[in-house]
């Protein structure tokens, strides 16, 4: 797993930032940005989130992918930022995929709506009757963040 101090030195490196560049968009000095490079500290969580909307990737990515992100509507894996939703600000959030948040909405206004879009589209390979499927996709969604 790739560290955070690599990772962020790529990064400002690919948006063609200095580190007084990257230091000023942060608010932090630029002996912040060079110690975080050489792993000396680690950006606290302020930091992360800045670093996050100027590197436009997600809080995960700048720790390395510690954590398997799952999208907490439709319970989706989201193994990269390209499927993480946005804020209306266009700040990425973790924790929904873009099908089903964007731009601070809920696609499905309800479990129910989920439910009948995920009856539509999912296979059923295993021949299920309807409502055996609707009870067992209501058993995922229910312990999702979203829908407790």
């Amino acid at each position: 797993m790739e560290e955070t101090q690599t990772i962020l030195k790529r990064l400002r490196k690919a948006h063609q930032l200095s580190q007084e560049d990257l230091a000023r968009r942060v608010g932090v000095t630029r002996r912040a940005v060079s110690r975080w490079e050489t792993g000396e500290s680690q950006p606290s969580t302020d930091s992360l989130r800045q670093l996050s909307k100027v590197l436009d990737v997600s809080v995960n990515t700048l720790l390395g992918s510690p954590r398997s992100l799952i999208c907490q509507c439709c319970a989706m894996p989201m193994p990269d930022d390209a499927l993480l939703s946005r804020e209306p600000d266009g700040s990425i959030n973790e924790d929904y995929c873009k099908w089903c948040y964007a731009d601070g909405a809920f696609a499905y206004p309800s479990r129910d709506a989920l439910l009948d879009y995920l009856l539509a589209h999912m296979p059923n390979p295993e021949g299920l009757p309807e409502d055996a499927r609707r009870s067992q996709y209501d058993g995922w969604l229910r312990q999702l963040k979203h829908w407790q």
